[in-house]
C-alpha cells in the first residue's frame, strides 16, 4: 500500500472511531474523479462546525504530529490543521463548518483504491467547486482532469448554486466565468 493510503486510512480509522462527519478532497479525490497525479499529502474536510473545533484538534493532535510550531493557534485563525503521520506523510484537515461543507461531506461516498482499501471522498460536483473556489494553476489543471474524466455525468447546476456564493464570498466572480468557459470546452453536453 502507498504511503498516500495508508496515511488516509489511518486518518479515516480515526475519523469513523470517533464518529466524526468527513470526506477526502484534494489530492485524493482527483485520483477517483480526474486525471491522476502524484500527491504529497493528504486533504480532508473535517465537519465541525464554528464551535467546539478545540476538541477536534485537541483529538487529532493526541494521534498524529503537527507539522507547524503551533498547530491549535494555526487551526484556531485558519481553521485548517497541518499534521504529519509517522511516516511523514502530510495531512491538512479543513475544519468545515459552511453548509457547502456539510453538503459535500453527507453526499461523500467510498471508492476503493489500491489494494483494496476504501475511502470516502467528496463527489466530483464538489471537488470541482473546491478546486475552482482554492483557484491556484494546478486546481484549474485538476478540474480539467476531472472534466475529462465526467464529461457528460456532472450536475452543472449542483455546481453553480454551490460555488455562486462562494465566489461572491471571495469577491472573485471570474472563478464563475472561468469555469463556464471550462465547461463549455470539455463537457458542452
Amino acid at each position: 500500500m502507498n504511503a498516500i493510503i495508508r496515511a488516509a486510512a489511518d486518518l479515516q480509522a480515526l475519523c469513523e472511531a470517533q464518529q466524526w462527519r468527513f470526506c477526502f478532497i484534494g489530492g485524493v479525490a482527483v485520483q477517483r474523479w480526474g486525471e491522476p497525479r502524484e500527491t504529497v499529502d493528504v486533504d480532508l474536510t473535517l465537519v465541525t462546525g464554528f464551535s467546539g473545533e478545540d476538541g477536534f484538534v485537541a483529538t487529532l493532535l493526541e494521534h498524529f504530529e503537527g507539522r507547524i510550531a503551533d498547530p491549535r493557534a494555526f487551526a484556531q485563525m485558519n481553521r485548517v490543521v497541518l499534521l504529519r503521520t509517522r511516516s511523514g506523510v502530510g495531512l491538512d484537515i479543513a475544519l468545515g463548518g459552511l453548509p457547502f461543507e456539510e453538503d459535500a461531506v453527507a453526499r461523500a461516498t467510498p471508492f476503493v483504491f489500491p489494494p483494496g482499501v476504501a475511502l470516502r471522498t467528496c463527489s466530483a460536483e464538489d471537488l470541482i467547486v473546491l478546486k475552482a473556489f482554492a483557484s491556484r494553476p494546478k486546481d484549474w489543471v485538476d478540474i480539467d482532469g476531472i472534466l475529462i474524466r465526467q464529461a457528460g455525468q456532472l450536475d452543472w447546476t449542483y455546481v453553480r448554486r454551490q460555488l455562486t456564493p462562494l465566489a461572491e464570498l471571495k469577491e472573485a466572480p471570474e472563478i464563475l466565468v472561468t469555469l463556464e468557459a471550462k465547461r463549455r470546452e470539455f463537457d458542452p453536453a
